[in-house]
């Protein structure tokens, strides 16, 4: 029996990630473009590599398309639960009203006060159902929050870390 869309979002849903924010600067836009994205890892240390992976329904993956676009991934700390629903819900021309940004290497949006983030070219990319795999080689990196807690999502909530007991 194939799997369903729901039974395949319910098994899902209890994997628990790290929350990002995922900025983009397209060539010819003067806009600035940004989502919340859980949808994220790392690849490979040499050539330094990372995925994201976004859905074709997002006003931003046309911009991701496009020869020269750049972007940057924002790990969010705990305390920017509120910034992450803002990517997610917010009309993408608002968002950037909140947060204070700044550029580094590629022109991408930063958020200054992130977990930590990383600024990339697209490296590669590759289709895959409903979203497109994009592998980014990071070209800069800061960790401007090292000591903080980072933002977690798990079943449908924010969540905190806690150390396991031994």
């Amino acid at each position: 029996m194939p799997i369903t869309s729901e039974s395949y979002r319910e098994a899902l849903r209890l994997f628990p990630s790290g929350v990002t924010i995922v900025t983009i600067k397209a060539p010819d836009e003067p806009r600035l473009h940004g989502m919340t994205v859980s949808a994220f890892a790392s690849v490979s240390p040499s050539p330094p590599l990372i995925m994201v992976c976004i859905d074709h329904s997002t006003s931003s993956y046309p911009l991701m398309e496009r020869a020269g676009t750049v972007f940057a991934v924002n790990i969010l700390p705990r305390d920017k639960m509120d910034l992450s629903n803002r990517f997610a819900w917010v009309k993408d021309e608002d968002r950037f009203a909140e947060g204070a940004w700044k550029t580094a290497v590629t022109g991408a949006p930063i958020l200054e006060d992130a977990l930590a983030w990383l600024d990339c070219t697209i490296y590669a990319r590759f289709a895959a159902g409903t979203h497109t795999i994009y592998l980014g080689e990071v070209q800069a990196s800061s960790v401007p929050r090292p000591d903080d807690e980072p933002l977690i999502y798990w079943n449908r909530g924010y969540r905190r870390l806690a150390l396991a007991d031994d």
